[in-house]
């Protein structure tokens, strides 16, 4: 990607450097850290079980070069999908507010409670907000095999697509729905929503390169590689050996590769209706 001189947003919070421990939650907490972690495709028992440890953090992060020219990445790319999506939300007769991105190291605060890195990157309507821990690039890299710069604008503009859900009703909508449903009908419902974010990712990828000539064919390519890497029916293969399509919440390779690829071929935000497409026709 191209991102020279291009601006970074106002809207983050770098907390690397405060070293926050993780404090104790309630049960309540816990469920809560639990049921994030299960739907953005991890193990929550890990996640639950260091929060009963409650092992505080020791020594200071000290951030390396590298580190912080990501931090400069993903404000730079925040900033690309404010642009963007001030621009869409404008042609709805709307007006887009940001939401806040928080880059953390190990352990910090949401609007959930306490997360860690292990939840992985994820976006809380209860404060607007998406949590990054820049670690997690490292692990797209290294145990995904779907590292590049692109690969990592992707996920931001995934959780930043979250948003815009939350902003157009629609997961306030689907919180709704998942109440009345079977465990099987929330995870495709779950995984309606998440491939619209797909979508949406895909739509800023669009007009990332529509408006500033940023992106060329290999950074979409790296885009489709980590779309399909971190697919349900992959994730669990390599977990386990082999795949509960019930389970799903995500996505499998090809539907996130597919969805990415739609919003980013179309540019047009009403091509993304997730809901009314026949279920095995995502």
């Amino acid at each position: 990607m191209k991102l020279d001189g291009r601006r970074t947003s106002s809207n983050v919070d770098d907390r690397r450097k405060t070293g926050k421990a993780a404090a104790g939650l309630g049960i309540g907490g816990i469920i809560i850290v639990g049921l994030i972690t299960f739907l953005m495709g991890g193990n929550p028992l890990e996640v639950i079980m260091s929060q009963f440890a409650n092992v505080p953090q020791t020594g200071t992060y000290i951030p390396s070069a590298e580190d912080d020219a990501m931090a400069v990445f993903a404000s730079q790319i925040l900033a690309g999908t404010e642009d963007v999506w001030a621009q869409e939300f404008k042609k709805m007769g709307r007006v887009y507010t940001p939401p806040k991105m928080v880059l953390f190291s190990g352990n910090t605060t949401s609007g959930y409670g306490t997360v860690s890195s292990k939840t992985g990157p994820f976006y809380s309507p209860a404060d607007q907000t998406v949590y990054l821990d820049l670690s997690f690039f490292n692990e797209m890299r290294d145990k995904y095999r779907a590292g590049g710069d692109f690969a990592y604008a992707y996920v931001i503009a995934h959780e930043v697509g979250h948003h815009v859900q939350y902003l157009l009703g629609i997961l306030q909508e689907v919180d709704k729905l998942q109440r009345t449903m079977s465990k099987t009908e929330s995870n495709q419902l779950n995984v309606r929503l998440e491939l619209q974010a797909d979508f949406y990712a895909g739509i800023w990828a669009y007009y990332e390169k529509t408006l500033f000539n940023s992106l060329d064919e290999t950074d979409i390519d790296e885009g489709l590689n980590a779309a399909s890497a971190i697919g349900d029916d992959r994730l669990q293969m390599q977990a386990q050996g082999y795949t509960v399509p019930d389970s799903f919440n995500h996505g499998t390779s090809a539907q996130r590769s597919r969805w990415l690829k739609k919003g980013y071929t179309t540019g047009n935000v009403s091509d993304g209706d997730t809901y009314s497409v026949p279920y095995t026709s995502l």
